[in-house]
């Protein structure tokens, strides 16, 4: 067992899970609104940091400011090139408090952002300013957490670097929580018939308007109670969910259309990176090669 990666028991993160992904959604409609559109709503994601999740710089009415959740000191950053910087803290506290005193933060340093008040890619989306449920914030879960994808993010990188061809940043989307990595053929896909709660259908469309294979870390939701590693492709061929893949642990749910691995087989393998690793690229294999991508002229390092 690797002591780098860190134990996640959905029962305990899951109450800190919740508050935090309401926070991030906050945050991550900030950066919406305040960076130039990029293509398949990458402007909107969060990235890993050295001490947590972060905006990274947001350039906005001639200045520059950051928005960065320390899990270290459990405070929130806010720094800007012109004003200085405010902090507030992370603690157990409403989703509606943590929102109020955001955007006095925000105020006191001259950013005025008005953003959509509600969470997307849940359902019910309580208002933010009305949520009183999520209020849970427990220190060592918030950092386990981080960790989790710190290390997570680590071998992304890795994977990510052997393909030449278009690839998304390693990008931690807040809308359902996760951290991802996207590789295209480059060819376009078939229209996105959508379906996610609470997510406007041309946002769906767009952001799977060309073939991609993508994996990803979520840690869990009350209906999938446990971290897991995923991995799918867009369009699926019939034939996807029937390769083999590696490590044994990795299995195809029917249901989801995807292939998942625990998170709790990787923390506790000899090798963690490597079998993460292995399942990434297996995965994108499964997907290159039922689809017919042109893998020689997409990877850098490949052989038939």
């Amino acid at each position: 067992m690797s002591a780098n990666w860190p134990i996640l028991n959905f029962p305990e993160l899951q109450p800190t899970l919740e508050t935090l992904h309401q926070w991030i959604q906050i945050v991550g409609k900030i950066r919406l609104r305040t960076m130039p559109w990029q293509n398949h709503s990458w402007h909107t994601a969060l990235y890993v940091s050295p001490m947590g999740f972060t905006t990274g710089s947001i350039p906005h009415n001639g200045r520059i400011f950051q928005i960065d959740m320390d899990f270290r000191t459990h405070n929130l950053e806010i720094t800007c090139s012109q004003k200085g910087s405010a902090s507030m803290g992370l603690y157990p506290r409403t989703v509606a408090d943590f929102h109020k005193e955001l955007f006095e933060k925000l105020r006191s340093l001259g950013i005025e952002v008005t953003i959509h008040g509600s969470p997307n890619e849940m359902d019910p989306a309580i208002p933010f300013a009305e949520n009183t449920v999520n209020k849970n914030y427990d220190e060592s879960q918030a950092t386990a957490l981080w960790l989790a994808m710190l290390k997570s993010n680590e071998v992304f990188q890795q994977f990510r670097s052997d393909f030449i061809g278009k690839a998304s940043p390693v990008h931690l989307f807040w809308g359902a929580f996760d951290l991802a990595v996207t590789r295209f053929s480059g060819r376009d896909a078939p229209v996105h018939p959508g379906g996610m709660p609470n997510m406007p259908l041309d946002v769906m469309q767009e952001a799977y308007s060309h073939e991609v294979s993508s994996a990803g870390f979520w840690p869990g939701s009350a209906d999938f109670p446990y971290p897991a590693y995923y991995a799918y492709a867009y369009p699926t061929h019939p034939d996807f969910g029937k390769q083999r893949v590696s490590p044994q642990q990795a299995f195809y749910s029917e249901e989801m259309g995807e292939f998942f691995l625990k998170y709790e087989d990787v923390q506790c393998a000899e090798d963690p990176e490597g079998m993460l690793f292995s399942f990434l690229h297996s995965t994108y294999e499964a997907a290159a090669n039922t689809s017919n991508w042109d893998r020689k002229h997409l990877e850098r390092s490949y052989t038939k």
